[in-house]
């Protein structure tokens, strides 16, 4: 939840939008969308969401209209058919080095508890979409949060993650403490939290906080290449694995194997189940409508 690092970060290069994207995605490339990130859509079918954090002086730091921008973008994919998979990422330099701390400096404990504070940030969690973070530089507080909320996270080689609200006089406020203990365990949870010491992106893949990593020039295009696959699958089918996957950490073993194969069963229901398996027999490739 803390920004960190307060160096100026280099200015990112433009998203030009392409024709086939929707109107109102269009506007961001002229700033009358949004004003804290570019949106776009990637890959050869143009069926990858993409949203670039765009705050570079202030190293992609998480203001509140940020936010409330990045769950309007994800609003706008989860209804574009076209779409199955989302990309969000920063600079080369930062990905978020946390919150905005000037915006929060001066709040009371009133203002949190009756504005709900950081509670929209949660929208990333939610979207039915599969969701990958490409994380280059620093993520730090808030910026490891925002990762943590994604269902994928690719590191370029020199990414660094750490949740050092510690050194603020405060705790992670949007899951720093939940989704970061669930990745990596209690003993490097409570490290970090409790030193706001950062971690590398090596060293988060070795604890099974990442999933790839990457060099830093690569590291976009691959998590679009993630993003292509999953989008090539039944959107259908992948919002229900991603709903049993994310399952996994809210029910018992019993509960969740009970909720999977309710799932698995309603699989049977769909064109895209029957499609899937009678390519696998024929030998072809599957033909999936979303249905």
């Amino acid at each position: 939840m803390a920004m960190f690092c307060r160096s100026a970060a280099s200015l990112l290069k433009p998203v030009h939008f392409l024709p086939s994207a929707l109107a109102v995605v269009r506007q961001s490339s002229s700033g009358g969308q949004y004003q804290y990130i570019l949106v776009d859509k990637k890959g050869e079918k143009k069926n990858v969401g993409f949203i670039q954090l765009n705050r570079p002086k202030a190293l992609n730091a998480l203001c509140d209209g940020l936010m409330l921008e990045v769950g309007k973008a994800l609003d706008i994919f989860e209804q574009d058919t076209e779409v199955g998979a989302v990309v969000i990422t920063g600079s080369d330099k930062a990905f978020a080095a946390g919150a905005d701390i000037k915006e929060m400096q001066n709040k009371t404990f009133q203002e949190c508890i009756l504005g709900n504070f950081l509670a929209h940030w949660n929208k990333v969690a939610t979207v039915r979409k599969p969701v990958i973070a490409a994380v280059n530089g620093f993520a730090l507080g808030g910026g490891c949060e925002l990762a943590m909320m994604c269902d994928i996270i690719y590191a370029g080689e020199k990414a660094q993650f750490g949740q050092p609200e510690i050194l603020l006089g405060t705790i992670p406020g949007a899951g720093g403490t939940q989704r970061l203990t669930r990745a990596v365990g209690k003993s490097l949870a409570m490290e970090m939290v409790l030193t706001g010491d950062r971690i590398s992106a090596q060293e988060a893949k070795q604890s099974g906080l990442v999933s790839k990593v990457f060099p830093v020039d690569q590291l976009v295009s691959e998590a679009v290449k993630c993003g292509e696959k999953i989008a090539s699958n039944s959107k259908l089918i992948s919002a229900l694995a991603k709903e049993v996957v994310n399952a996994a950490f809210e029910l018992t073993l019993t509960e969740g194997n009970r909720f999977e194969k309710r799932l698995f069963h309603a699989t049977f229901a769909t064109e895209d189940r029957k499609e899937g398996m009678t390519a696998f027999v024929e030998k072809r490739k599957a033909d999936f409508q979303d249905k």
